[in-house]
């Protein structure tokens, strides 16, 4: 056995995980052969840089444990863009190179991956309690895997096996642009052109964090549906005031998706359909792209929060329906992923295939 360490680094917290792992046993499908040795969460904001934070996990994986840390490769999935093993991490101030990594902490291998492409990684560690299947189906081997997933903004990611192991491949599909189906649609994108300015309206500007609080604007304030609750009054004001200072609050949207999922608020209820409809619709257009019989998962910090509303059958209906083609995509398997570390999961898995392909 052999030990590898792995990285989610976000702007608020770093999660590290210290694992064995097989080196002849590549990563497949659903089988989690890497093991945890020791984790821990820390605040990222109280560090300069990577190198000390990761000094002082290895501290305190000696003290607490009593185990000598001498990973021989490590990954990062990091909430940012990462170009040629490098990343600036605006939110940090940190500006990381995996060769200079690799140098200073003393780890033959290491790489830094998008933190959606950790989540498609992540998908080959997960077990059926990870999962919650909106469409059950038996997958096909060797078929491409779809992942999706909205949160701050819309990722949209790709699994291929190659030689024996699964290839995570990225793309913009989150920016592509946001198909209307219905009138209110219609009406939402036009709304959100004339208020942002904009020529066109991509899917993410309606399949986010932001966007829920955008369809929930549009509720109220072009089509005036209801009239806004207390509550909600509340949580815009403090939204709208810290966006003054910079003070960290929660969204709008929290309050919005607590508030449908509740029953307690007409106009969050709608806004909740609308952005389950087209969170459906737009993850039956990837799955008409690419076929993904193998499967297709959700990811991202909203579908498992709005669990109660994606299994209403408002996102299933919308990625069915495609016209005369509805057919193909009833025999693609669907899951919304209920674990909140598939970025971890993946960051080990794919540091574990970063060891069986070196010399």
């Amino acid at each position: 056995m052999q030990t590898l360490l792995a990285g989610d680094i976000g702007g608020t917290k770093t999660i590290l995980r210290l694992a064995e792992f097989a080196p002849a046993e590549p990563p497949t499908l659903n089988s989690p052969l890497v093991s945890t040795l020791y984790e821990q969460t820390y605040p990222s904001q109280a560090f300069s840089d990577l190198v000390p934070l990761v000094k002082t996990f290895f501290a305190e994986v000696n003290e607490q444990r009593g185990l000598a840390t001498h990973p021989t490769v490590a990954c990062f999935g990091i909430a940012g863009p990462v170009v040629c093993d490098q990343s600036e991490l605006t939110n940090l101030r940190w500006s990381l190179d995996a060769r200079r990594l690799e140098r200073e902490l003393a780890i033959a291998t290491i790489e830094l991956i998008n933190d959606f492409a950790a989540n498609g990684y992540g998908i080959l560690g997960l077990s059926e309690s990870d999962l919650f299947t909106v469409q059950a189906v038996p997958p096909q081997p060797d078929a491409p895997i779809a992942v999706i997933g909205a949160g701050t903004g819309l990722g949209e990611g790709f699994l291929i096996r190659q030689d024996g192991q699964y290839r995570v491949f990225a793309s913009e599909g989150g920016h592509t642009d946001f198909a209307p189906q219905t009138e209110r649609a219609f009406q939402l994108c036009h709304y959100l052109q004339k208020r942002e300015q904009l020529p066109r309206i991509s899917t993410e500007r309606i399949v986010s964090g932001i966007g829920i609080v955008s369809i929930y604007q549009f509720l109220r304030d072009e089509i005036r549906l209801a009239a806004e609750s207390a509550p909600m009054t509340a949580a815009f004001q403090t939204w709208e005031a810290a966006s003054q200072t910079g003070e960290e609050v929660d969204s709008p949207a929290v309050c919005i998706t607590q508030s449908a999922i509740a029953g307690s608020d007409m106009l969050a209820q709608q806004t909740m359909e609308l952005f389950v409809q087209a969170y459906g619709a737009e993850a039956g257009d990837l799955a008409l792209k690419l076929l993904p019989y193998g499967g297709l998962y959700v990811t991202g910090g909203i579908a498992a929060k709005i669990l109660p509303l994606m299994k209403t059958g408002g996102f299933l209906d919308a990625f069915l329906n495609k016209g005369r083609v509805s057919p193909l995509l009833k025999q693609v398997p669907v899951h919304i992923v209920l674990n909140p570390k598939v970025g971890l999961i993946g960051a080990a898995l794919h540091a574990a295939q970063l060891s069986s392909q070196r010399p």
